[in-house]
């Protein structure tokens, strides 16, 4: 006896069918924004909680005022359970999220593979949770974008839709992790640099804010970190501000190059075991050594900001001097300086994480620090503003992104009265680091390998890209002695809304006529003999010889603002059109050959 399926074989295709009749694109959107929204907010509270247990566990093995010597071991038995899982379970690189979800939009695709869904979820809790000095925020980015990926492919959406759709699971992921909305909204502009209109702004704040709604609703109404205890903003401190920027910006330098020069030398390393030997070692000999590069070190920016500065020596050799000044300022600077080292040692041994928590973890430090300076040679500086400024300062110079990092620190802190202190801080770190190095570390690792549409392999790709093969030489060509009764006859045959107005002796260009210039005369035969088409039309904004390079084309359209402009010989004679989409096509291709190589 045969079982018949309650459900149809053929369901899959009926849906798709079914949606395309009876709900509107637009409103389409709207809704998958909600569900990558309700997605992002439910992966962000697992794998939060995901990592508070496993550090529970571990962490039950400490005692605050003794040395641990559990230090030595737990951080390299995380990284190595993570490695075997990516490696055997994932068989797939998830490492970098940002970067990767930078790589789908930059090779106008889109699309992340089904597994980043979970994946990254399970191999970063076990990298962190045993205390890899790295963030979740950039694994639940992916996560959130994952989704919103998947979801579009699923249902056979556009690449546009599905870049929105990515940008909705980045901006959900942000706003769930954070509680930020408005931060994962940014964020999504300012870091995935999608193309966005009014339009598209939206959906993201759907999926921003339904995320930061799961995480109300399934975490508490607490924000990451409680700032109660500040002074208000002062005119006065303003070239402090400025100051406090200025450092940011240079720690931000030597986060950013100090990160890619790690990532460097342990990819070097050939053997997986080897790179987690290597890695496993750096990163439980610094942890013993600075027990708050354990984990993601939010508990250390808690007790900065709360004053409780005397909690970050537990389980350190200086326990006994933490009261000391000499010793607070060598202990954080030395954290500050070794940070870089073992959050690249933990992805570069095959854990998984991200930089946001590490930026965060820095910023609040060199705020700090410089607090402290300040305050030794007698100038009044509140440690905690500076903490909580140094925070969005830092983020800002690593990821070029002040407006995100402004939002961010004060919508988790809750600090929205420093609000000025904040942007001041945020924008002077930004300048700072940009005079040195103009991508931020997530773009840099994709320039480097010559995989991202907007930096260096632009020019290598622009120098492949041949005149030839970009040309239209399909438009219809007119003369100026020609009538308007004869150029409509041009107008008939032809399915294109420019003509190049050629000298019919020398055959030079002398000019354009778009069909907008005779659209409101063309149907009006008592004018074909009065007007002649040198009447009619325009001077040429600007001629591209057939013989100029592509980078110097692109200028040119750029100088400009056209889309359509006219090739010419070196005698000024009509070759034919050239249109900036038509480069743009060809470029992609050339880019994604050049990529596959």
């Amino acid at each position: 006896m045969q079982h018949r399926s309650f459900i149809p074989h053929d369901w899959y295709p009926r849906l798709l069918t079914w949606r395309e009749h009876h709900i509107k694109e637009k409103h389409f959107i709207l809704i998958l924004s909600l569900l990558v929204g309700i997605g992002a907010g439910l992966a962000a509270f697992i794998l939060k909680s995901t990592i508070h247990v496993i550090q529970g566990v571990v962490t039950s093995l400490f005692a605050a005022n003794e040395i641990n010597y559990w230090y030595l071991a737990l951080p390299a038995v995380g990284i190595t359970l993570a490695s075997l899982f990516v490696r055997y379970v994932v068989k797939d690189d998830i490492s970098h999220g940002v970067t990767k979800i930078l790589y789908a939009i930059s090779q106008h695709k889109a699309i992340i593979k089904l597994h980043n869904i979970w994946s990254s979820i399970v191999a970063s809790a076990i990298t962190i949770g045993f205390g890899g000095s790295v963030g979740a925020e950039a694994p639940i980015v992916l996560t959130g974008s994952a989704i919103g990926s998947n979801l579009g492919r699923m249902f056979k959406l556009d690449q546009k839709t599905l870049m929105l759709l990515v940008g909705c699971g980045a901006a959900g992921a942000i706003g769930g992790i954070f509680k930020a909305p408005i931060a994962g909204v940014a964020f999504t502009m300012e870091v995935l640099l999608l193309d966005l209109t009014m339009t598209s702004i939206v959906p993201l704040l759907i999926a921003s804010v339904t995320a930061t709604a799961m995480s109300y609703f399934l975490m508490g109404n607490e924000v990451m970190f409680r700032f109660d205890t500040y002074e208000a903003f002062s005119l006065e401190r303003i070239p402090y501000i400025i100051l406090l920027g200025i450092a940011c910006g240079l720690v931000s330098l030597y986060f950013t190059r100090g990160m890619n020069w790690l990532e460097g030398l342990f990819k070097k390393i050939n053997k997986p075991y080897q790179k987690i030997m290597v890695g496993g070692i750096m990163l439980s000999v610094l942890i013993f050594f600075f027990p708050p590069l354990y984990g993601e070190g939010y508990d250390t920016i808690s007790a900065l900001l709360t004053g409780n500065s005397d909690s970050i020596f537990n389980q350190s050799l200086l326990y006994d001097y933490r009261g000391e000044v000499w010793a607070i300022a060598l202990y954080l600077g030395s954290i500050i300086f070794f940070k870089i080292f073992a959050s690249a040692a933990t992805n570069g041994a095959g854990g998984t994480g991200g930089i946001f928590a590490p930026s965060l973890f820095v910023g609040c430090i060199t705020g700090f620090v410089v607090s402290i300076g300040l305050n030794f040679i007698g100038i009044h500086i509140p440690n905690q503003n500076f903490a909580f400024a140094g925070m969005a300062g830092l983020m800002s110079g690593v990821m070029h992104a002040p407006l995100t990092s402004t939002f961010l620190i004060a919508e988790l802190t809750g600090g929205y009265d420093l609000f000025m202190t904040l942007m001041i801080t945020s924008v002077v770190s930004y300048l700072t680091i940009i005079i040195f190095e103009p991508h931020s570390l997530y773009a840099m690792r994709l320039a480097k390998k010559g995989e991202l549409l907007t930096h260096h392999k632009d020019r290598a790709v622009l120098t492949l890209l041949k005149m030839d093969n970009v040309i239209e030489t399909d438009l219809e060509v007119v003369h100026p002695e020609m009538t308007l009764g004869e150029l409509v006859k041009v107008i008939s045959r032809s399915n294109r809304n420019v003509f190049p107005v050629v000298n019919q002796k020398t055959g030079v260009l002398v000019g354009i006529l778009p069909l907008d210039e005779v659209r409101n005369i063309m149907f009006r035969p008592e004018l074909y003999s009065r007007f002649t088409v040198h009447k009619l039309m325009i001077a040429i904004p600007a001629k591209i010889n057939i013989n100029m390079p592509m980078e110097k084309v692109m200028d040119v359209f750029e100088d400009t603002g056209a889309w359509n402009l006219p090739v010419v010989d070196d005698q000024g004679k009509y070759v034919g059109f050239v249109s900036k989409s038509k480069i743009f096509n060809s470029y992609r291709r050339v880019l994604v050959h050049f990529s596959e190589e």
